[in-house]
């Protein structure tokens, strides 16, 4: 059974027992969190299919950590005009456990 969530501007197909990195959520450590945008629950080699999103179906997830990922370099310049500039980037983000997939 797996189901397919959409968070933080981005798609993802889950199952139970997953740990995903997830755009940054407002939770703290340890506590739970749910999913509400299902877009399909996949049962029994059955599909349900939302239109935008199913029903009454829902995932729970437990909040892991929060946390940044690597530092990347963002360079950029325009040539002949002596014009750059170079700058660094961490993103922000939330690791998750699926906990159950409730359809």
């Amino acid at each position: 059974m797996y189901a397919i969530i959409e968070t933080g501007g981005k798609q993802y197909q889950v199952n139970e027992g997953d740990v995903l990195y997830i755009e940054k959520l407002e939770v703290n450590a340890d506590e739970t969190v749910t999913f509400d945008k299902v877009i399909a629950v996949n049962k029994d080699d059955s599909i349900a299919v939302g239109a935008p999103y199913v029903d009454g179906a829902t995932v729970s997830a437990k909040v892991l950590k929060n946390g940044k990922a690597k530092k990347i370099t963002v360079f950029t310049y325009k040539p002949k005009k002596n014009k750059k500039r170079k700058q660094g980037h961490r993103q922000p983000y939330t690791q998750v456990r699926i906990e159950a997939i409730n359809a």
